[in-house]
C-alpha cells in the first residue's frame, strides 16, 4: 500500500511510540492527537473528556489509530480510578468515532486498540474472536469501549478492534515492570502460576497493527496475541532461562490482593486467547514463542 496520512491517539505510550516510528520509517505521514495546545506541525488538538476533536487537522487522513486510555495497571483500582479507566476509553473512543464519521472524505479504516480483557477469565479454555464476552470490570469496560465506535461503523468506515494481550517489552506496560525484578533475581510466579497469560512481542504487535490497517477484509475484533499462550509458571521459567537468574520467589494470591486491590483478580485470572483472525488472514509471527519474545525485548 502506498504512503498514507495516518492519525494516532496515545502516540506517547509504549505502543504509540513504536507504531509512529514504524509508520514514519516506511514513508507514511503521521498526525498525532494531543491534549495540549499543538506545539508542532503534526499535532492536532483533542479533548476526550469533552468529546472534542479538531477535525480540520484530520482532513485527508486515510486511517485513524486510537490507542489512548488510562493505564490499567498504573495505579490501584479505587472506585475513582476505575471510573477514569472506563471514561478515558468510552469517552475517548466516542469522540474519535464521531470525528471520523463527520469527515468528508472519510478515512478508510478506524483501528481501536482494546484488550483481551473482553473475554474475562477463561480458565484453561482457549478462546478466539468468536467467543462471547466474559464478566467482571474489564470485560464490561471492553464491551462498552467497543460499542463506543458505533458512529464510525454506522458511517460505513471499516472499524477494527485490536484486542491486545500482554505486550512483552522493556519500555512500559506490565512486562516493563517484570524485567527489573527478574534481573535482580527477585522474579517468581504470581499465585499458583497456573493462569494463562496471552502475550505478544512488541515487534509482532506493531506488525499486527500494520497488517490490520492494510488488510481490507479485517473488521471487528482481531486478537493481538501470540499463537501459543503460556501459563504464568511458564513465563517465570522462561524469564529465568533468558535472563540467567533464579526464579525462586512466589507472590501468594492474598499478598497480591493486598498490594493491588481489585486489579489482583486480573493478574491472577487466566486468559487463553488465540489470534485466529490474524492467522487466517495470513499474518506471520516473528516471535511466536515466549523465549523468543523475551529475547526480542532485550535486543
Amino acid at each position: 500500500m502506498g504512503a498514507m496520512r495516518i492519525a494516532v491517539t496515545g502516540s506517547t505510550g509504549l505502543i504509540g511510540t513504536a507504531l509512529l516510528a514504524s509508520l514514519r520509517a516506511d514513508g507514511h505521514e503521521t498526525v498525532r492527537l494531543v491534549r495540549h495546545a499543538p506545539r508542532a506541525g503534526d499535532e492536532v488538538r483533542w479533548d476526550p473528556k469533552r468529546g472534542y476533536v479538531d477535525t480540520a487537522g484530520l482532513v485527508g487522513c486515510e486511517a485513524v489509530v486510537h490507542l489512548a486510555g488510562a493505564g490499567v495497571g498504573s495505579r490501584r483500582w479505587t472506585e475513582a480510578y476505575k471510573k477514569e479507566i472506563r471514561d478515558s476509553r468510552v469517552l475517548g473512543t466516542t469522540a474519535v468515532a464521531e470525528a471520523v464519521a463527520s469527515l468528508d472524505p472519510k478515512p478508510r479504516v478506524l483501528l481501536v486498540g482494546t484488550a483481551v480483557g473482553y473475554y474475562g477469565d477463561t480458565g484453561d479454555r482457549a478462546v478466539d474472536e468468536t467467543a462471547p464476552p466474559g464478566t467482571g470490570f474489564l470485560a464490561d469496560v471492553c464491551q462498552e469501549w467497543e460499542r463506543s465506535a458505533a458512529p464510525a461503523e454506522e458511517a460505513g468506515v471499516r472499524t477494527a478492534f485490536a484486542r491486545t494481550g500482554l505486550v512483552v517489552a522493556r519500555g512500559g506496560g506490565a512486562w516493563g515492570r517484570l524485567f527489573p525484578l527478574f534481573k535482580a533475581g527477585l522474579g517468581g510466579r504470581l499465585g499458583d502460576g497456573r493462569q494463562f497469560w496471552s502475550h505478544i512481542a512488541l515487534h509482532d504487535h506493531i506488525a499486527a497493527l500494520r497488517h490490520v490497517l492494510d488488510t481490507e477484509t479485517l473488521r471487528g475484533p482481531v486478537n493481538l496475541t501470540a499463537p501459543e499462550p503460556v501459563t504464568n509458571r511458564e513465563v517465570t521459567a522462561a524469564m529465568g532461562r533468558v535472563l540467567h537468574r533464579p526464579t525462586v520467589f512466589t507472590t501468594p494470591a492474598p499478598a497480591l490482593r493486598i498490594a493491588l486491590g481489585d486489579f489482583a483478580e486480573d493478574v491472577l485470572g487466566s486468559q487463553r486467547v488465540l489470534p485466529s483472525r490474524l492467522l487466517d488472514s495470513g499474518f506471520t509471527f516473528a516471535f511466536p514463542g515466549i523465549d523468543d519474545a523475551i529475547r526480542a525485548a532485550l535486543d
